[in-house]
């Protein structure tokens, strides 16, 4: 054996051995993780289903469109279990759980959602149609727009989050972030026809909720203003991000941080900085560096910072 060989098999023995044995996936006594490439396959599936025609196989003739729909759905449920499963096995929280029969039930239970998932999806595309002058037809939407494809990716992870699970549907929306620059937390509440336009460098946070008829632009961040520790310095998973009322418009880099209300029908403006709540009706402009004029629907003026 030469000292290149040596060397390796001296590395190899250091980087077999975990850092931590939290993440030392052998103590499941399973070596299968879920699969990114697969679960990308299972979001390109959803998307075929939800959009017949526009991402399946071309020269489809739609009298058997059923058809490809059913066989779809199939590979949907297919795929889906097996990395329901594989989360499940991975997961502390699901200890003691016989995951072959529950991630059955589980992928079940999400077939049942992709219409619902296809309704709001329509309805953030028709948000889009309705604030957008420069869309010229619904199909422009559906290939072209970054704030369609984040809210696909949001659509499916948040319904995925709701069944209990957590690895899936942080992985669909990593997908999603890597993709387009808009970061959605799965675990967010969304309305329906929410528009993102341009959406680079969105951020919204994990306990945000947002309202119906909901618009934001590009660099908007509804984050986080502080945290609750427990006794042993672990953050809190409290409400901590804000409240997003009805027919909200947030333009550009705007950041709205902390579990505070911005009321229906309010216009945040851009680079505004705001950490309390606003009444519903309200503009909310940059009077100056690192501060806020609130203006109620009334006429009356506050400056904050």
């Amino acid at each position: 054996m030469d000292e290149v060989d040596k060397k390796i098999l001296e590395n190899v023995e250091r980087l077999s051995t975990p850092l931590d044995e939290a993440l030392d996936y052998h103590r499941w006594g399973r070596t299968s993780l879920p699969s990114v490439d697969v679960i990308q396959e299972i979001v390109d599936l959803v998307k075929k289903v939800v959009f017949p025609g526009y991402f399946d196989e071309p020269d489809v003739d739609p009298s058997i469109r059923k058809y490809f729909i059913g066989v779809q759905m199939s590979n949907i449920f297919k795929l889906l279990r097996q990395q329901i499963e594989r989360g499940l096995l991975f997961s502390d929280r699901h200890a003691g759980v016989d995951a072959q029969s529950y991630s059955r039930e589980l992928a079940m239970e999400f077939l049942d959602q992709i219409p619902e998932i296809k309704r709001l999806i329509f309805s953030d595309i028709n948000g889009i149609l309705k604030n957008d002058p420069a869309v010229t037809n619904p199909a422009e939407v559906i290939f072209c727009y970054p704030g369609v494809k984040a809210m696909i990716h949001y659509r499916i992870a948040h319904t995925l989050l709701k069944l209990g699970l957590r690895v899936l549907p942080r992985i669909i929306s990593e997908l999603a972030h890597s993709a387009t620059g808009i970061d959605i937390h799965p675990g967010a509440t969304i309305g329906e026809y929410f528009s993102i336009d341009h959406g680079t460098g969105v951020v919204i946070g994990e306990t945000c909720r947002i309202g119906n008829h909901v618009m934001v632009y590009q660099g908007v961040t509804l984050g986080a203003k502080n945290f609750v520790y427990d006794e042993a310095g672990v953050p809190v998973n409290l409400p901590r991000h804000p409240i997003i009322e009805d027919n909200v418009t947030i333009y550009a880099n705007a950041t709205i941080l902390g579990n505070i209300t911005i009321g229906k029908g309010s216009i945040i403006g851009g680079n505004v900085w705001l950490t309390e709540s606003v009444p519903a009706g309200s503009k909310v402009l940059q009077a100056c560096a690192n501060q806020s004029l609130i203006v109620s629907p009334a006429g009356e003026r506050k400056v904050t910072k």
